[in-house]
């Protein structure tokens, strides 16, 4: 049994629902399909999703709604019909869409995540449908019903363990299921959703449960770069990469995977294959516990930008027992959470997510540092990007971090910031955002041209 998940892209329109069916088609073993809600059709184009956080959000404010809730049924009609599909399943999207409007209000969170989750749950419907009506065997199951519990935290919900045993049970239905992605619910009933592109979570996850032989990730391209190709012209495909160095290409902007995606499939040793709806001939890129291919030390640069650092410096911070400490709970109390904290001996640096402070809470934050700390400097620098070079080999192989670097200077590229992890899988270097493809350019050239 494998476990088959299509992105957005991919259930777009009526068209690329046509690819899909044919892919299913070609391979009795695709007997789990996990779905997100229809995507861009085009560059100018809406995701549903945001548009359901339109209406929601709407709808809490007492704003005008209906116009968001006819362009939500707008994409669902439209690809009803080009599929040629009935009234019926149009008027239970729309029926559920009426009683969401009408829900909950009390709770603003958890009304906003039933919006959220409805995009994947009606085009779940919507696909079902459209395989019966061509002859594929097919079943709708939602979340609840198969038994998928995550932890009460509206936007940000992780699946708790119990989930995988009941999700074992869908091994015993002979229809292709249709499964949406995205969301869960917890144990009093309520839907929580994963954090945003969580479709991919939701497919590592019934892998895990149903035990399947392989989970299979339908997206856009062809397969993973060693680069971003909208930064790097023709990068070369990786065929192979482990989970570690997957994980942490897609923390560092590699938007190919959601970053949290692999750890259900990793727990449970599933290879994941990542493949294109729009040219599913191609290879592809495997993502394996251990590669086969022969070790080249770095094989990915991935990047991301909006960030911040704060920078501390007190003379024997080394010497002042629990000052890590107080300075984590200052930032609990702010309800920051950090990136990054490299150090030294008189000073430390926490990356941060810049979107978390606003300008009064930066100035909160900056004074409690300086204030309960008695810092001797707390200096904030916005517009930084992180930067990342990822592979296993790097351990075997010396001179990595002088390539590095020696790329950085001839590029003349200021580095704010370095930091590696004991696993050596990956170095992380800040710079400023404004060099960001610069960087990315020159490290390319260095471990992948030369």
């Amino acid at each position: 049994m494998n476990v088959v998940k299509f992105g957005g892209s991919s259930l777009a329109s009526g068209s690329q629902l046509k690819k899909v069916l044919q892919i299913i088609k070609e391979d009795p073993a695709r007997k789990v399909v996990v779905v997100s809600a229809p995507g861009k059709r085009s560059s100018e184009d809406d995701k549903v999703t945001d548009l359901l956080i339109s209406l929601g959000t709407a709808v809490l404010n007492n704003d005008e709604y209906l116009g968001f809730l006819q362009r939500v049924m707008a994409r669902y009609i439209s690809i009803a019909e080009e599929l040629n599909l009935g009234e019926e399943i149009i008027k239970e999207i729309h029926m559920d869409l009426l009683a969401l409007v009408a829900g909950n209000k009390q709770k603003p969170d958890y009304y906003l995540d039933a919006f959220k989750a409805s995009g994947e749950n009606n085009n779940a419907k919507l696909v079902a449908a459209y395989f019966n009506q061509e002859g594929l065997p097919a079943r709708y199951i939602n979340p609840q019903e198969a038994g998928l519990l995550v932890t009460d935290e509206p936007g940000n919900a992780r699946v708790l363990s119990e989930s995988y045993e009941n999700l074992y049970q869908l091994r015993q239905i002979d229809e292709v299921i249709v499964f949406p992605g995205f969301f869960g619910y917890t144990k009093t009933g309520e839907v929580c959703t994963f954090s945003r592109g969580g479709s991919d979570i939701t497919g590592a996850i019934l892998a895990n449960g149903t035990r399947a032989a392989l989970y299979e990730n339908f997206t856009d391209v062809d397969a993973i770069y060693a680069a971003n190709p909208n930064v790097v012209e023709n990068p070369k495909r990786i065929k192979e990469l482990t989970y570690r160095e997957m994980r942490e290409l897609s923390y560092a902007g590699f938007t190919v995977l959601h970053d949290e995606a692999l750890h259900p499939a990793f727990k449970q040793g599933i290879p994941v294959q990542i493949k294109n709806t729009n040219n599913p001939a191609a290879p592809g890129t495997s993502i394996l516990k251990e590669r086969h291919s022969a070790d080249q030390g770095v094989v990915g640069i991935a990047s991301s930008n909006g960030f911040c650092s704060i920078y501390i410096e007190k003379y024997l911070m080394n010497r002042e027992v629990g000052f890590g400490r107080r300075v984590l709970e200052i930032l609990e109390d702010q309800e920051v959470s950090y990136e990054h904290m490299p150090s030294g001996i008189d000073d430390l640096t926490i990356i941060l997510r810049d979107h978390q402070l606003t300008e009064e809470g930066e100035a909160h934050l900056l004074n409690r540092l300086k204030s309960e700390l008695q810092a001797d400097s707390v200096v904030i620098e916005h517009d930084i990007a992180l930067i990342m070079i990822v592979g296993e080999g790097m351990r075997q192989k010396i001179g990595t971090m002088s390539k590095a670097a020696t790329a950085f200077a001839e590029s003349k590229i200021n580095i704010d910031m370095i930091n590696q992890g004991a696993s050596e899988v990956s170095v992380m270097f800040g710079i400023g955002a404004e060099q960001e493809d610069l960087a990315i350019q020159s490290l390319y050239q260095a471990f992948f041209e030369k």
